[in-house]
């Protein structure tokens, strides 16, 4: 089947969405984009999930990326659960619409393209849905990272906000993100970068652990907050 791979050019599709019609690129400008499909509308799993994916949509603003939904229903359809997705998840909020658009996918013309079917899971007619996959796609319009979750799991949106966080603290660097990193904590610099090295790179402080069989150097970070500065200033290293 089709699909998308890491760092393949992510094809600048047109569809019908909740906000009319779109081509991705144009959709996305200079920003990171999170796209994320579902098996179909009104179902419990992905009321919940576009519900959370709305909370947190002012997360993904601050940093620079922007989220659009597929579904292999149709625009009305689409438009008629966004009211039940708001009225499920988004009772305490002054949210009246998605901040996000959905595709429309009804010909699964996408779906087949970007490899998201899950044959072991059927509509009435035996038609394969799509599963729950994700997409993280940088502003060079590469896709960066995907996950792909069987219809019977939700995804953790946080977990998704973390991602984004590691991918564009690594962007550009020679730095990696280690086990439950999170914005603020140490990343690692290769094995292969001297220490000297490293300390000049991150005046912040770096710091020197070796195991029997290799060595691992950690940059400290200046703050733990994200405020959107850039990974040599915020962050740490492998």
């Amino acid at each position: 089947m089709p699909g998308m791979l890491l760092g393949d050019a992510f094809p600048n599709f047109e569809a019908e969405t909740t906000i009319g019609k779109i081509k991705l690129h144009e959709f996305l400008g200079d920003s990171w984009g999170v796209l994320f499909s579902h098996p179909r509308d009104y179902t419990p799993v992905c009321t919940t999930e576009l519900g959370r994916a709305a909370r947190l949509s002012t997360e993904f603003s601050k940093r620079n990326v922007k989220m659009i939904a597929l579904s292999i229903d149709c625009l009305e359809d689409h438009h008629s659960w966004s009211k039940d997705i708001l009225a499920y998840n988004c009772e305490d909020s002054d949210c009246r619409s998605l901040p996000f658009p959905i595709i429309a996918d009804s010909k699964r013309e996408l779906a087949v393209a970007l490899g998201m079917l899950d044959p072991d899971e059927k509509d009435k007619d035996g038609l394969p849905l799509t599963a729950r996959c994700v997409f993280i796609i940088g502003p060079d319009k590469r896709l960066k990272l995907s996950i792909l979750y069987p219809a019977t799991t939700g995804r953790n949106f946080d977990e998704i906000l973390r991602a984004v966080d590691s991918l564009q603290a690594t962007a550009g660097k020679r730095v990696s993100t280690p086990a439950d990193w999170k914005p603020g904590d140490c990343v690692m610099v290769p094995a292969s970068m001297p220490e000297e090295e490293a300390a000049a790179l991150f005046p912040a402080g770096v710091y020197t652990k070796t195991c029997p069989l290799a060595r691992s150097t950690c940059a400290t970070p200046r703050s733990s907050e994200h405020d959107g500065d850039t990974p040599d200033s915020q962050h740490s290293f492998m």
